[in-house]
């Protein structure tokens, strides 16, 4: 069962069926927030009315799908909407140009589509596949890809494990997480869909030194990149994982080339 690491929790109160939000949404407001945080990160202001879309969305529904202990929008794009764009510009430098023709993004846990559907929005040269086993919360993010008109996402009511295992053509570049499990249960749970060239990303609050201990044979920490998301004083990290390449293999490898 999913459970958020500690430094991710936050206050909660209990929802009120269908309950509008507790502050009016102000789009001009969050606009002008959200654009001065898109600079800040270096990232494209393009998708700015999408990803204010979203927020709406996330806004209103939260209450009904219990999305998010968070209800009010100014909180909202603190805490969900910046914390999941300070990962866009560092996984999009590290990602190798798809083998195919659009990169192959996973989100595990996703819940309110955090951070995949904000990763769809960013790339549109990206197929997301966001799983989330809670009923509800599949139906908004249904309901996002309608309402945003998404064709780059498809949405799993499933949990991560019953996912056919992959092959080589079909192995993800990208399997990401936020606040999901800890790193030895996320790569339990991914075990089956990783490839060897399959970057693996778990986003932290505070840096999980002993999850960091404790990581599984077959897998090796690729960087720790510590993140800072505008108008959020919190810690946040990013931690990198691939499959640790036999030796035999790099020596084979070596002797192709």
């Amino acid at each position: 069962m999913r459970s958020a690491p500690r430094e991710w929790s936050v206050p909660r109160r209990s929802p009120v069926h269908g309950a509008a939000p507790a502050t009016a949404f102000d789009r001009d407001a969050l606009r002008a927030r959200l654009l001065a945080g898109l600079a800040e990160l270096g990232l494209d202001a393009v998708p700015v009315e999408r990803l204010l879309d979203y927020l709406a969305l996330l806004a209103k529904w939260s209450g009904v799908y219990n999305l998010t202990a968070i209800r009010e929008p100014l909180a909202m794009l603190h805490q969900h909407l910046f914390d999941s764009l300070s990962i866009v510009g560092p996984l999009a430098a590290r990602l190798p140009a798809p083998a195919g023709p659009r990169w192959r993004v996973i989100d595990v846990g996703s819940g309110a589509g955090l951070p995949g559907i904000v990763l769809a929005l960013l790339w549109p040269q990206a197929e997301v596949l966001l799983v989330e086993p809670v009923g509800k919360k599949a139906a908004f993010l249904r309901q996002c890809k309608t309402e945003l008109a998404l064709a780059n996402i498809s949405v799993t009511a499933a949990r991560i494990q019953s996912l056919p295992a992959t092959g080589a053509t079909t192995w993800p570049d990208l399997i990401v997480c936020r606040a999901f499990a800890s790193l030895a249960g996320f790569i339990a749970a991914i075990e089956r869909i990783a490839g060897p060239d399959t970057l693996v990303a778990a986003m932290k609050g505070a840096l999980p030194e002993n999850e960091l201990a404790a990581l599984p044979p077959g897998w090796s920490v690729v960087e720790v990149l510590p993140l800072h998301p505008p108008e959020l004083a919190a810690s946040r990290h990013l931690i990198l994982l691939r499959r640790r390449v036999p030796a035999c293999s790099k020596r084979l490898n070596e002797s192709n080339h």
